[in-house]
């Protein structure tokens, strides 16, 4: 975000101490608003699907050329519109609704001017990367799949219309890998190599064993057994002629043309937009201004830091030897991995009901949807164990995905940090709060950005120290683990894409700075060179919210409600950072007017 954007946004809350009375909402901005929010949904019917919206549950989105166009120009054209506002006309929250909205377009027209005249767009899946191991068609549809309600013979039938629909996507898709491919937009080869495999589980075999067969398994109770046995042969049928068919021919398309053109250099900066196109990504992911030599040593600083508490802790858990040797027994020692996938999501949910029992002394306010824990499909490999939100309107519950495809690469002291972060109080807690806000824009219950959203996150799992979850030196040690490994992420992001850092140092650095699994580190560095940026936002935002804290205790002194400052975070829905440093400035001074 620009430091003007900043600005203009900020000083919707610069309130003098005898404010004129607020207004009331613009009428013709929530028609702007709402209007928009539904074309998003028809335009990304996927999206539509994971916010509960089944209106466009028989359809996958255009990636066409003119589809991507139209887009594009969309985007200028609601900037224009959106011009026609005074901000000083209006309610601070419509004033800062109109400043995100305006925002989140200025950054996709910016990314789309970079593109120039290709055929990409900053739309959602519709860029150059178009397929890697966290991404692309084959983690989308089957996530689809999971996520929609199958409650009668017409929720089938919408769903074999989006099955028929996946080879034209995955047309589309190739169509926009071959111009990258002629322009120089492509991926580095050596983070490209599980992708094939993947694709292999969408392309061959049984066609009831496929992930997108996996509604047919099993029909609602009220469905006749006839209706049963017709839909489950179309499912076949679809699997068999329309998807396996489109997922092979993008297969061979991969094997053969794309992965040899791939690059071999790393850095986003040698992409064809240079450093422009990394130093966008870095203020797009952290919404901040921080430049990348500041967000590497801001990340060496924390690393120090870090290993000085993990070291606290091998010393008082009573082992004799190196860090290095610490790390070595908690890889290898029998005791702290399952035996089991079930004995593993088990595990989780003890943890989960341990945490929810917490959640009254830290928040004000909770919200009602719940959560679930299930398994990570095996397709995804070691792919990070991650969260899928609930519907907007609360029908459907959101989940923590445990990867339980490998155990031996799953320790159990990890666990509470992880379950901290996927589920509460962390994405699950704040994304649900979001959506149940009342008198805001549904965009902006749906919004995310990565710092706020993971950022908190992360800050979730430092919370679980107050909430006692972790209960011995090997669970303290986890979670340091897993603080330090985001505190590696901006020393290597950024040298991998800045400063020239070679895959296998970034791999060494990750395994043995934060002390993971060297098969962990690998998908993680992976990670970070597919999708440049991202990993920023961790610990950029959980630095941002503890410095909020701190400010806050300071300000208000023997006044300062923790639970109150929490929902402070929360009940404005996903902020950049900047914006929320803002707020909460707000929420100090009424705090010490009331009181």
């Amino acid at each position: 975000m620009s430091r003007l954007a900043v600005a203009v946004l900020a000083a919707a809350f610069a309130f003098p101490a005898l404010a004129a009375p607020e207004p009331g909402p613009d009428a013709a901005l929530h028609a702007l608003f709402e209007r928009e929010f539904r074309r998003s949904q028809e335009e990304f019917p996927e999206f539509a699907t994971m916010r509960g919206n089944h209106a466009f549950n028989d359809r996958l989105h255009d990636k066409s050329p003119q589809a991507i166009a139209r887009r594009k120009a969309h985007v200028k054209a609601v900037l224009a519109e959106l011009d026609g506002f005074d901000p000083a006309k209006l309610s601070a929250q419509d004033r800062l609704s109109l400043g995100m909205m305006r925002e989140g377009l200025r950054r996709a027209d910016a990314m789309n001017a970079l593109y120039g005249d290709l055929p990409f767009g900053a739309g959602m899946g519709e860029g150059w990367l178009q397929a890697s191991p966290a991404f692309g068609p084959q983690a989308l549809l089957a996530m689809l799949a999971r996520s929609t309600p199958f409650r009668d013979a017409r929720d089938y039938e919408n769903y074999l219309k989006r099955l028929g629909a996946v080879p034209r996507l995955l047309g589309e898709a190739t169509a926009l890998m071959e111009a990258g491919m002629k322009s120089g937009w492509l991926p580095p080869r050596a983070a490209m190599s599980k992708v094939s495999g993947q694709l292999a589980a969408f392309s061959e075999g049984d066609p009831a064993s496929s992930p997108l067969y996996a509604p047919f398994r099993q029909f609602p109770p009220g469905l006749p057994a006839g209706e049963q046995a017709r839909l489950a042969e179309a499912g076949k049928q679809a699997v068999a002629q329309s998807v396996q068919p489109a997922f092979a021919a993008l297969r061979r398309f991969v094997d053969d043309k794309y992965l040899p053109a791939c690059r071999e250099d790393l850095a986003a900066s040698k992409l064809p937009a240079g450093m422009a196109y990394y130093q966008k990504m870095v203020r797009d992911m952290t919404t901040t201004d921080l430049t990348a030599k500041e967000i590497h040593e801001i990340g060496l600083g924390e690393v120090r830091r870090i290993r000085a508490e993990m070291d606290k802790v091998i010393a008082a858990s009573g082992f004799e030897g190196s860090f290095a040797q610490f790390v070595q027994f908690l890889r290898t020692d029998p005791r702290f991995y399952h035996r089991s996938a079930d004995e593993m999501l088990a595990h989780y949910r003890d943890i989960a009901k341990q945490a929810d029992a917490e959640l009254p002394r830290f928040f004000a306010e909770l919200p009602r949807l719940p959560y679930g824990i299930r398994a990570m499909p095996a397709f995804m490999g070691d792919n990070a164990e991650h969260y899928t939100s609930g519907a907007l309107d609360g029908s459907r519950a959101g989940f923590f995905e445990a990867n339980t495809n490998n155990l031996s690469r799953r320790p159990k002291h990890d666990m509470p940090a992880v379950l901290l972060h996927e589920a509460v109080p962390g994405h699950h807690l704040q994304s649900a709060r979001a959506q149940e806000l009342k008198g805001i824009p549904a965009f902006r219950r749906s919004s995310h950005y990565v710092a706020y959203g993971e950022g908190w996150a992360l800050y979730a799992e430092a919370l679980g120290e107050e909430m006692g979850l972790y209960r011995d030196a090997y669970a303290k040690f986890g979670r340091l683990s897993m603080e330090m490994w985001r505190a590696c992420r901006l020393v290597v992001d950024t040298g991998l894409h800045a400063f020239g850092w070679t895959r296998e140092q970034s791999i060494r650095y990750l395994a043995d700075t934060a002390g993971i699994q060297e098969s962990a580190a690998i998908a993680e560095v992976d990670r970070y060179i597919l999708n440049p940026g991202q990993a920023l936002g961790y610990k950029i935002g959980e630095l941002r919210i503890k410095a909020l804290r701190a400010k806050a205790t300071r300000a208000l002194g023997e006044r300062f409600d923790l639970r109150r400052f929490h929902n402070a975070l929360l009940d404005d829905g996903a902020l950049p950072l900047t914006l929320l440093e803002a707020r909460i400035d707000e929420w100090i001074a009424r705090e010490k007017a009331a009181s």
